[in-house]
């Protein structure tokens, strides 16, 4: 395995003025960077100039979690959808010219209606990553698609719902395996064995297993120095991004120690 990229999710700055959180960026004690485009931190022409000074300065790569608040990809509203599809693209543009390495995308969730239209989420789901890959490939973006965790009502949570997203879909879409979703249903070394040629980017926080916290890494039940291992074991040599929200700092040391 080569040297291990770490990095660092501005998640724990969500709350923050968008200004406050490229502060945060002077300090921090990596190279990889991943961008949540919602909430006070959307992405826009002045803010993505803001960013690239930034990263020119400490030599910052740039990742961009897409927007999910508010957004279904599986949604059966057909004008709830074409918003939803804009609102992506324009998220999809905005990495390309953040120059992102990877853009990282929720699957579809059900919904109160869900129930009326069985299988039809599913097919809306898989027609708009298809759409996704096609807007990636046209602007040149690497898109991937995490899994979402237990209880939320999102269509991919298992090794089981990706395998036959996978069946599905043939266009170039990555894996980001987030670990800490993955560890509430007992599945991260089931994902990292199956997906391992898909895997092209990990979120990391750790959690008691039941719900999904964004602790700091060693502050819930995962086996971290498993995961490393196992990780080093199947060559994976893309970015493995903290996700927690408390104890950050530390969690990058952490991380960066077990990679040693």
């Amino acid at each position: 395995m080569a040297a291990a990229k770490v990095g660092l999710s501005m998640l724990y700055c969500l709350g923050m003025p968008f200004q406050k959180m490229v502060d945060q960026l002077d300090n921090v004690e990596t190279d990889y960077v991943e961008i949540v485009d919602d909430g006070f931190h959307e992405l826009n022409k002045r803010r993505i100039s803001t960013l690239r000074n930034v990263g020119a300065s400490f030599n910052l790569k740039y990742s961009v979690h897409a927007p999910f608040a508010d957004v279904n990809i599986a949604s059966l509203s057909g004008s709830m959808l074409k918003a939803v599809v804009k609102r992506l693209r324009g998220s999809i543009v905005h990495s390309q010219a953040l120059d992102a390495y990877v853009w990282v995308f929720h699957p579809g969730a059900g919904t109160g209606i869900s129930a009326f239209y069985p299988g039809l989420g599913w097919l809306q789901n898989l027609k708009t990553a298809r759409t996704l890959a096609k807007i990636g490939n046209d602007y040149g973006v690497k898109i991937a698609i995490e899994n979402v965790p237990e209880p939320y009502p999102g269509l991919m949570k298992s090794v089981k719902e990706f395998e036959e997203f996978y069946a599905k879909v043939d266009e170039d879409i990555g894996l980001a395996l987030d670990v800490g979703h993955a560890n509430i249903n007992g599945q991260i070394e089931s994902f990292l064995r199956t997906f391992k040629d898909k895997i092209v980017h990990m979120h990391v926080s750790d959690n008691d297993g039941k719900s999904d916290q964004h602790l700091g890494i060693g502050r819930g039940t995962i086996n971290w120095k498993g995961l490393v291992n196992i990780m080093k074991n199947l060559h994976y040599n893309g970015v493995t991004v903290i996700e927690s929200v408390e104890n950050v700092e530390e969690s990058l040391q952490k991380l960066k120690e077990l990679f040693a």
